[in-house]
């Protein structure tokens, strides 16, 4: 397996990726997973060699453009073509690489996932996904969380299928439950999307649907495994959930089960679903730990085969 890292992608790049690198190396079998590390070749070797780290454990491709955090997205990708993320892309599509992970310039990962790996054939939107901690130290799946602002109800009942597949392969979850992200519980509330999603779930057998949830009960067990909404409105959820640990941090509140389930560093990344490979974008603000996260996260997703998985269900 060869897994793909965009070195220069992130605020802390290309320190933090270097030595998230070394970091996730230590722990993997190097034997069956090599890791590419796509960047400014000399920056990355000063880094190893300061660490005193071999730089023979890992592959080194030299990108010497880099995608900023503040680039036009589209613009940027089709001008930048040296660039580590672009490099990245190309690789894949070639099927040098398995899975490329970033925590660079999101619009510019989304770019190279829709116009180079592309869509699954049936997909109408790809979707990205968070982890969804539980009460009892379990984990659900809250998507989309920030691709897709606007949905229609076809697009959240595709996000369903693709949610189960997830839950069940990565987190092995059987028959996991599906809920819909509502104002209420009742079927008749909420908005015209939801009301009219829930009417195409309630019956289906494509997935096992068990109603509304609403966001008291996001972090139960007790409902659902997997939670759906549009982009906007899980975003703000992340975000939100994100935003009380920092306030929790502020505060001196120290909670080990607080910290192990809601601290970002602990997941590194989220992948991009619904596309012909593994894609994983991590946090702007990722740290060393983080990054390490992010590629053990990606060689997850790709021993899972969630694309392949998700291709045959769109057959």
């Amino acid at each position: 397996m060869r897994i793909g890292l965009d070195i220069m992608g992130g605020d802390f790049a290309p320190e933090a990726t270097v030595l998230g690198a070394i970091k996730s190396h230590i722990e993997l079998p190097s034997s069956a997973i090599e890791l590419v590390l796509i960047g400014r070749q000399q920056q990355i070797i000063e880094i190893l060699e300061r660490e005193k780290v071999d730089k023979s454990k890992f592959v080194i491709v030299d990108a010497n453009e880099v995608i900023e955090m503040g680039d036009h997205p589209a613009k940027t990708y089709s001008k930048k073509l040296n660039s580590s993320i672009v490099k990245g892309f190309q690789m894949l599509k070639e099927g040098s690489l398995d899975g490329f992970a970033s925590a660079g310039n999101t619009g510019a990962m989304l770019v190279g996932a829709m116009y180079s790996v592309k869509s699954i054939p049936g997909v109408i939107r790809p979707c990205i996904a968070s982890p969804l901690p539980k009460d009892n130290g379990k984990f659900g799946l809250l998507l989309d969380v920030g691709l897709n602002p606007d949905c229609r109800p076809d697009v959240l009942y595709q996000y369903a299928i693709i949610g189960s597949i997830y839950a069940e392969h990565v987190y092995n979850i059987k028959k996991p439950r599906i809920a819909l992200l509502n104002i209420g519980s009742e079927e008749e509330k909420g908005s015209l999307l939801t009301k009219s999603t829930h009417e195409l779930m309630k019956d289906t057998h494509d997935f096992n649907f068990v109603g509304n949830i609403e966001g008291n009960e996001l972090f139960s067990d007790e409902k659902a495994d997997v939670v759906i909404c549009d982009g906007f409105t899980g975003n703000v959820v992340l975000k939100n959930a994100e935003g009380f640990y920092t306030l929790l941090r502020k505060r001196n509140i120290r909670d080990p089960f607080i910290e192990e389930n809601f601290n970002f560093e602990k997941y590194g990344g989220t992948p991009v679903l619904g596309i012909n490979s593994t894609v994983v974008i991590g946090h702007g603000i990722s740290n060393a730990n983080a990054i390490k996260n992010m590629i053990l996260h990606t060689v997850e997703v790709v021993k899972a085969n969630i694309s392949e998985k998700i291709q045959e269900a769109f057959k």
